[in-house]
């Protein structure tokens, strides 16, 4: 049986030229295979490397997405510290503001107002956290802090409402209790139950605190109230006292020289004398004190920024 045979011509412009290949059909068979798979593995290896570089490029843009994610968490986490110090200055102004008011302080436990318990998630539990645990955390921890700033916000806005009905009733209590300073001076000596005396040189109680300001400078009055003594003093020297009504006094020792005399009423920074350094002490200065029900208490706990 003669095989077939495929026969390829090569022709030049010259027609003596001409060239030709004979092969038998299944050479050219297995060549068209050959060549098919060739370019199968052509078109494969093509393929993947276009996919291959979109991958990679991909995979750039979301390390940098995430890149950007973490500087916007980080971001985030430098605004909540500055919401946290916000709400700290508020807590401290209700504390001295229910103070005034004659009203408890909010209790520690109940305005950290820890958070926990169901329905509160885990870093492990968000989708973020197989994609990248440090994002996860991260987001947790802002998420968290917010939690806790949202339920202590609450707590101080209900304080801040019973305050305020509080303070609505009691206006002339509180135009009378001493909550300002009686001069501008350096702090030198602090309320303290046991103080090692600069004179007597053994521990007492320091039942206020000293301003120092210079020989003659006038004090003031730190609310309203009636002058109840006006006159030298053992150990105090030149001292005013004044009684604001609903429990408190407050005391004015060591002064140059008084301005006002027993039995006068006086208001809230209405000088009263002036800076000296009688009785017992070392420089001039102001000696105050506040009682309330007759017990020494610290001056600073009732002082308002002004």
């Amino acid at each position: 049986m003669i095989s077939e045979r495929w026969t390829v011509l090569f022709l030049r412009d010259d027609a003596d030229a001409v060239r030709q290949y004979s092969m038998p059909t299944s050479a050219v068979r297995r060549g068209l295979v050959g060549l098919a798979v060739l370019g199968a593995f052509v078109a494969v290896a093509v393929a993947f490397l276009v996919y291959d570089t979109g991958a990679r490029v991909r995979a750039a843009g979301l390390a940098r997405a995430n890149h950007l994610l973490e500087g916007e968490l980080e971001g985030i986490r430098a605004q909540v510290a500055g919401l946290e110090e916000q709400v700290d200055v508020l807590a401290e102004k209700d504390r001295q503001t229910r103070l005034l008011a004659g009203r408890m302080g909010i209790d520690d436990e109940v305005f950290q107002v820890g958070v926990g318990g169901p329905g509160l998630d885990s870093p492990g539990e968000s989708d973020l956290w197989a994609l990248d645990p440090e994002a996860s955390e991260l987001a947790y921890a802002n998420r968290y802090t917010l939690d806790v700033l949202e339920r202590k916000a609450d707590v101080l806005e209900e304080s801040y409402d019973e305050t305020w009905r509080t303070m609505e009733d009691q206006l002339e209590r509180l135009s009378v209790i001493p909550s300002i300073l009686p001069v501008n001076g350096l702090l030198s000596s602090a309320f303290n139950p046991s103080r090692y005396h600069p004179i007597h040189k053994v521990d007492m109680a320091h039942e206020g605190i000293d301003l120092h300001s210079f020989y003659g400078t006038p004090f003031v009055a730190t609310g309203a109230g009636l002058v109840t003594f006006a006159g030298r003093k053992a150990g105090y020297g030149l001292t005013v006292e004044i009684d604001h009504g609903y429990g408190y006094m407050t005391r004015y020792a060591h002064a140059s020289a008084l301005l006002v005399e027993r039995g006068k009423r006086v208001e809230r920074d209405e000088v009263i004398a002036q800076v000296g350094c009688t009785g017992v002490c070392t420089a001039p200065h102001v000696h105050y004190e506040i009682l309330n029900n007759d017990r020494p208490v610290d001056p600073m706990n009732y002082v308002l920024r002004r």
